[in-house]
């Protein structure tokens, strides 16, 4: 059995090595199983996915639901899993990292902070709020005895709320308060892939589409597909 400190070291030691690596996106135990025997080194929960399989739209899986599906998933397989937290289901930074500390509960070894608010009124979080809630959840993270790797995702542009340059000025301030991976998608040329990649130095996420290649996503520098 794989401790969770030495999952977290391994995920933490693939974002610092040379090259990228793909990291796939289970629905359930059975497709996380699938995929490791498949060799994927890592894993990341699809928020999208997980509430497919219970019959609902994207949004409207509970934090109490999400946790335990990441548990199940976490202690199902050898390698690293990360989870889409969604916003970590809170609007306050004291949420956001009360959130980080019971996914470290669940053997998750990271998990990602959207500055995306998905109820009353879709929209994204004001730049001072956004910022705050990443490096809540960053401080929270780095309390832990183990590595716990922070993604900060900006959803302006998937979520067509601003512009690619209002996304890469919140990414940099992300990366400023701490957060260990970056991630803006939505991006849909390598020309935006290559322009988030140049702006920041800690390591990028990207989603991957059907007309990129992923040898070119690397050599653009992507260290997460």
């Amino acid at each position: 059995m794989v401790s969770q400190a030495e999952k977290g070291a391994v995920f933490r030691a693939l974002h610092e090595r040379d090259g990228a690596f793909i990291i796939p996106n289970p629905w359930d135990v059975g497709t996380a199983l699938m995929m490791q025997g498949m060799g994927f080194e890592a894993l990341a929960t699809t928020s999208s996915g997980f509430a497919t399989t219970l019959g609902r739209f994207d949004g409207q899986v509970t934090r109490e639901e999400k946790l335990e599906h990441c548990r199940q998933i976490s202690n199902a397989v050898d390698i690293p899993v990360s989870a889409d937290m969604e916003n970590c289901f809170a609007h306050e930074p004291e949420g956001v990292a009360e959130t980080i500390r019971l996914a470290s509960e669940t053997g998750l070894v990271g998990c990602s902070i959207e500055d995306y608010d998905n109820e009353k009124e879709p929209n994204v979080y004001d730049f001072d709020l956004a910022v705050a809630r990443v490096k809540a959840g960053v401080d929270a993270a780095n309390a832990m005895p183990f590595p716990f790797t922070i993604t900060a995702r900006a959803e302006g542009v998937l979520r067509k709320k601003h512009d690619l340059d209002e996304a890469i000025r919140r990414l940099k301030a992300f990366e400023e308060v701490g957060a260990h991976v970056l991630y803006a998608p939505g991006l849909t040329t390598d020309e935006d892939v290559r322009k988030v990649i140049g702006a920041v130095s800690k390591p990028v996420n990207v989603l991957t589409l059907p007309h990129f290649k992923m040898n070119e996503l690397a050599a653009a520098g992507a260290k997460r597909i």
